[in-house]
């Protein structure tokens, strides 16, 4: 498989990869991890051969099958759905237009060599499985939460998200020995992220993907490697198995760090102590040179146990009447399609509401609905008074300015906050110094999607209508952003697939369904686990 050889990759006098080798085994599922920023999407892009490295190599063998989910979609894609999915089967493809050419020829001149072209290309078609591609590429689809009806539309008709799912059945039917996945868990409901779990456990080759999805990492990762602050270090086993390692090694690198002050204090006392006498001053001088590579040998070491996490604070300006929001009767869709209708939601003050369901049942349409980018088709809607919305969507990230830098967009996103605020809470988010200058177009998607946060952070808003937030951000952003809406006092209405982070914060689920009416559950927090579970 793919060989690594001292990789060095730097922006600037940032480390993204410094020295890293490493050689990946064959049929093995490897999760990549960092925070935010930490340079994931750039290591999977030299990898690709996207991106050069500035030192080392990355050796690919003949024999590689690759295959890479883009972070966005096909612009050019083929009529159909299905035809767009079969197009990822690059020898398939080019066999099958082998064998056509050999028919073409054939028929126009016939000839026993023309012939026995022919039933070479042909053989070699249905040798390497041509006829059972379409059959593969709908089984596929339907995995993924594809409609059978859907697979004769236009993969432009399609939203963002069902688009990259498009891109990632591409991947799959062409059958890959190597393949890398970025946040592949980003557009998937529930039950198709279930079956691409599935579909992943039983994938013959080597698999190397970035998530945040905790529960994903744990059920396919054997090995897991970790990058921070320009180190990449390689641990056996799982996230959980990670994350117990990585503690066993801030604890010993703690003790190393507290056994090299030690030597350095015994030393620097030796050296105040007969610094000034002739017959000690060359073993003080001894000693002061011990003292400095004592000191570069403990910066070299890296303090796992001192990480930074984001640390979110949501307030409002003003608290709103005790109904928020009041939806009677409603029907969403667009362009003369309904997608769910005849429903009642009655929003109060203080309720944090996710709302779930499977993929294209109008959950994201729902939200647009409410704050007017979509009119409802029928029924009614009544604002409560005082109410002021934070909208976060699905593609809020496409509307920052990717040509202005970070604290350019968030005073434009929220006008009304002061600099020193603004400063306050990028800083809250890891977003400090000068890397408040950045310009947008070079950040990661997790460092984008704080940037909007940020801004929805300095807005004070009583009413947080949130679309997917947690997407591109790691695992502590994820943590912390749930604990912030716990303590948050005012009303929130989310769509997410994350069960972790609807059951750390939610007090009631909104559950949306093709085939019944849309129903408010209620949550309550169990004292023993302090996660809100069903009332009974």
């Amino acid at each position: 498989m793919i060989i690594i050889r001292n990789l060095s990759k730097h922006f600037g006098s940032k480390n993204i990869v410094n020295g890293f080798s490493y050689n990946f085994p064959k049929n093995a599922n490897i999760s990549l991890i960092g925070a935010n920023g930490a340079g994931k999407t750039t290591f999977l892009n030299m990898i690709c051969k996207l991106e050069e490295p500035d030192g080392g190599t990355i050796t690919i063998p003949k024999d590689c099958v690759f295959a890479y989910l883009p972070q966005s979609p096909n612009e050019n894609p083929e009529a159909t759905i299905l035809k767009e999915c079969i197009s990822g089967h690059q020898t398939l493809n080019m066999l099958e237009t082998r064998r056509d050419d050999a028919l073409a020829a054939m028929t126009q001149n016939y000839s026993e060599e023309s012939f026995a072209a022919y039933e070479v290309a042909e053989q070699e078609f249905a040798d390497k499985g041509g006829y059972a591609l379409e059959s593969d590429a709908k089984g596929i689809l339907v995995g993924l939460g594809f409609e059978t009806s859907q697979f004769d539309n236009s993969p432009l008709s399609l939203s963002g998200g069902w688009r990259m799912r498009v891109e990632l059945a591409k991947l799959l039917i062409n059958a890959p020995n190597f393949l890398i996945l970025d946040e592949p868990t980003n557009h998937l409901d529930l039950p198709s992220l279930t079956w691409l779990e599935q579909y992943l456990k039983s994938f013959t080759g080597t698999l190397l993907f970035v998530s945040h999805d905790r529960d994903f990492l744990n059920n396919l990762s054997e090995i897991t490697i970790h990058m921070s602050n320009g180190t990449v270090r390689v641990y056996n086993g799982d996230f959980d198995s990670f994350l117990q390692q990585k503690a066993e090694r801030a604890e010993q690198t703690r003790r190393e760090k507290l056994s090299l002050q030690r030597k350095q204090d015994h030393m620097q006392a030796f050296v105040d102590r007969f610094r000034a006498k002739a017959s000690k001053a060359k073993q003080a001088q001894s000693r002061i040179k011990m003292i400095e590579r004592l000191k570069a040998i403990e910066a070299k070491l890296e303090d796992e146990g001192t990480t930074k996490k984001a640390q979110f604070n949501m307030t409002v300006d003003k608290p709103s009447g005790r109904i928020v929001l009041e939806i009677e009767g409603a029907s969403i869709g667009y362009e003369g399609v309904t997608l769910n209708k005849n429903i009642d939601l009655k929003i109060m003050r203080g309720q944090k509401i996710a709302i779930i369901g499977a993929n294209g049942i109008g959950k994201s349409t729902l939200l647009k609905s409410i704050v007017g980018e979509i009119p409802f088709i029928s029924g009614k809607h009544e604002w409560g008074t005082n109410v002021t919305v934070g909208y976060y969507s699905q593609d809020q990230l496409d509307l920052l300015n990717k040509d202005e830098n970070v604290l350019q967009n968030v005073m434009a996103l929220a006008p009304m906050a002061s600099m020193q605020h603004i400063r306050s809470l990028l800083g809250s988010l890891l977003i400090t110094n000068d890397d408040v200058q950045k310009s947008v177009k070079v950040l990661s998607g997790g460092e984008r999607s704080k940037v909007v946060i940020a801004a929805l952070l300095a807005q004070k808003n009583n009413f947080l209508i949130l679309d997917e937030p947690t997407n591109h951000l790691d695992m502590s952003s994820v943590e912390m952003l749930s604990s912030a809406l716990e303590s948050y006092n005012g009303t929130v209405l989310l769509v997410s697939h994350n069960r972790a982070f609807i059951n750390a914060f939610a007090t009631d689920i909104f559950q949306m369904d093709k085939h019944k009416k849309a129903e408010l559950i209620n949550m309550y927090r169990a004292p023993d686990s302090g996660r809100p579970h069903e009332k009974s």
